[in-house]
């Protein structure tokens, strides 16, 4: 099997931190070569100048890095929504793989996930949190979804 893992990074961040407890990106990454069979990962993530050590630890686990510029709001708060990008790439890379891994609990992804479960292309969805994920994203990925709210053990820092 050749699967491809398509992250979104701000959606996993957020999902974990609500579960009280960090993901470790290296762990992770294992974790997604192990049971998924994940042979490329990437991570759709907004480009921040001063995050360079989180983009090295990154790459370092073996993920490629797919940014997007960041705006920043009237409040100064950063908005690199990377959807669409994570979507695309997606599509652009169907032919290169047998089966991808969404992560995300985002209902924006569920036309995504639909294409890919209804073309037999979706290995499964992978959920930050059982409680946030969207009820659209459950329902088109049926019986291939899963949840990470128990995986601190595997993946979680220490």
């Amino acid at each position: 099997m050749n699967n491809y893992a398509f992250i979104d990074a701000q959606n996993l961040y957020r999902g974990i931190k609500s579960l009280g407890w960090k993901l470790d990106w290296a762990k992770f990454r294992i974790y997604l070569k192990d049971k998924y069979r994940v042979d490329t990962a990437m991570v759709f993530i907004g480009y921040i100048p001063s995050q360079q050590t989180l983009y090295a630890k990154l790459q370092k686990a073996g993920f490629i890095l797919m940014f997007k510029p960041v705006i920043y709001d009237t409040a100064g708060n950063a908005k690199g929504n990377c959807d669409a990008d994570l979507v695309l790439h997606t599509l652009l890379e169907k032919d290169n793989f047998d089966k991808a891994v969404i992560v995300t609990s985002d209902g924006d992804f569920y036309s995504l996930v639909k294409h890919l479960y209804d073309s037999g292309k979706l290995a499964m969805v992978l959920s930050p949190y059982i409680k946030t994920c969207s009820k659209l994203l459950k329902r088109e990925a049926k019986e291939k979804i899963n949840y990470m709210d128990n995986l601190e053990a595997k993946v979680g820092e220490k």
